[in-house]
């Protein structure tokens, strides 16, 4: 399953940019070619974020459909299947991908790190 790997990718950007920042949500762009499935990758997460101590941190994802350009009739088009990437106009398989690729975390939704109290009696320091 590299959706766990994933996961843990995902949370090392987001350690790198959010600092001591409380994280709330990620926000990551994923693209139908790029063989992830969403609620594999929301179940990952949902362990890795313990563990990279973001335990609520929500991650929404946003599925970018597969398209292709195509070389032999000029169509832009969606293509429906994963397994066979051909321009649904004609039937060619001289295609450029043109969305479907991605795997980006595009944004995070973070708050003010929380100060740190230490209980009564015991000095701050």
């Amino acid at each position: 399953m590299h959706e766990l790997s994933l996961s843990h990718a995902i949370a090392t950007v987001v350690r790198s940019h959010a600092g001591d920042r409380h994280v709330q949500i990620v926000r990551v762009r994923v693209g139908a070619l790029r063989q992830v499935v969403p609620d594999s990758l929301v179940f990952c997460w949902s362990i890795v974020r313990e563990h990279e101590a973001m335990p609520d941190a929500e991650l929404e994802l946003e599925l970018v459909p597969a398209e292709v350009a195509c070389r032999a009739c000029g169509a832009q088009s969606e293509i429906e299947s994963r397994f066979s990437v051909s321009c649904p106009q004609c039937n060619s398989a001289d295609v450029a991908v043109v969305h479907g690729e991605e795997f980006l975390v595009t944004s995070l939704e973070v708050a003010d790190a929380v100060e740190r109290t230490a209980p009564e009696g015991v000095p701050h320091g």
